[in-house]
């Protein structure tokens, strides 16, 4: 364990995960220094080497050799994999960081569960959606009772594009964790969770538009929560068109957003945390609130600052302080369950 010195960082895949939404975060952190890097691409090997020149570029099984002399280890690979190199991770004594899809069935996120605390490490799963400006806003809104009591919440997740056949999204089995749902629904069933509460899985629409994939394209929830409130999720990757990114209607107002979050942008075209402009939203995508019945304007709801450094700010926490993680495993465990639940009631 680092002692007053940055924490050694080291990071399996160096795909958009971890090229994208893991590196820029440790590196303009100060409390971190990326260590090493575990990639089989030579591109992308490349690449690392190039953006983080002081990390080392190894292969996976090289790093978790190695996993004793590091104090995080952040799996942006295949969720089919994070069981293994999580658990060899922890065992070492290493924090780890899964991102989403934290793993491709309960039995898998339990056992990764069960070695976090048999090590007593830190263990937490990317769900950097938490942090988005717009959610943090419904947040906001809920929590201060702007809208009376909530009886429905919308969240839309749409794109149009050629399907990822070659990457593990569109390669892999739903057993494996592949497919929209496991990547785009983990987002959103984390975000209604995170907001409501535990809920019933009670509708599912799975469904692969675009022949030759592994696993579904186009999916639909329905959740109904312990707390009243009913949620409906929808996750397309053939949207030609898409829907607001979140509705939600209370019996006293209601609010609407559309777009999506733009730091995931910025960061793919190398505005890391620090940049001007970073994770604020122009006045002409704010969201509205109020009541659409002609009596009165919706009137434009300031959205608030997306935040992903965040995330890693509560990670070092955690580790030099025993502060709680930013997200705790066992609540990802519960969108996995929802999941693996929709798959069944979806074969049938």
């Amino acid at each position: 364990m680092s002692n007053g010195a940055p924490l050694r960082a080291g990071i399996i895949g160096f795909g958009l995960a971890g090229r994208v939404f893991h590196a820029p975060f440790l590196a303009t952190n100060p409390a971190f220094a990326i260590a090493a890097i575990a990639t089989s691409d030579a591109d992308r090997a490349a690449q690392a080497s190039a953006a983080h020149p002081v990390a080392q570029i190894m292969s996976t099984d090289a790093l978790l050799a190695h996993a004793g002399d590091l104090d995080l280890i952040v799996l942006a690979s295949p969720p089919h994999v994070h069981r293994e190199q999580a658990v060899a991770a922890l065992e070492a004594g290493a924090a780890v960081v899964i991102d989403k899809p934290f793993a491709p069935s309960v039995a898998d996120a339990e056992a990764i569960i069960a070695a976090a605390d048999a090590a007593r490490r830190p263990l937490t799963v990317f769900q950097n959606r938490r942090w988005d400006g717009d959610f943090r806003t419904v947040a906001r809104l809920v929590e201060s009772g702007a809208l009376g009591t909530v009886h429905r919440f919308e969240s839309t997740f749409e794109r149009f594009g050629a399907p990822k056949r070659d990457q593990w999204q569109g390669q892999i089995s739903p057993a494996q964790g592949g497919g929209i749902l496991f990547d785009l629904g983990s987002h959103l069933i984390d975000q209604a969770l995170t907001l409501f509460g535990p809920a019933t899985l009670e509708v599912a629409e799975l469904r692969a538009v675009r022949e030759g994939l592994g696993s579904e394209d186009d999916a639909f929830l329905s959740l109904r929560h312990d707390s009243g409130v009913r949620s409906h999720l929808t996750m397309s990757r053939v949207a030609a068109q898409s829907g607001p990114r979140f509705r939600v209607l209370g019996d006293a107002s209601g609010y609407s957003v559309y777009g999506l979050d733009g730091q995931e942008p910025d960061l793919k075209v190398g505005r890391w945390p620090g940049s001007e402009g970073y994770g604020e939203t122009p006045k002409a995508d704010w969201g509205l609130l109020g009541v659409d019945n002609g009596e009165q304007p919706l009137v434009p709801v300031p959205t608030e600052a997306g935040g992903y450094p965040d995330f890693y700010a509560q990670v070092a926490a955690s580790i030099r302080d025993g502060a709680p993680v930013p997200v705790d495993a066992r609540h990802a465990l519960e969108t996995v369950r929802i999941i693996e639940r929709a798959h069944a009631l979806s074969a049938r």
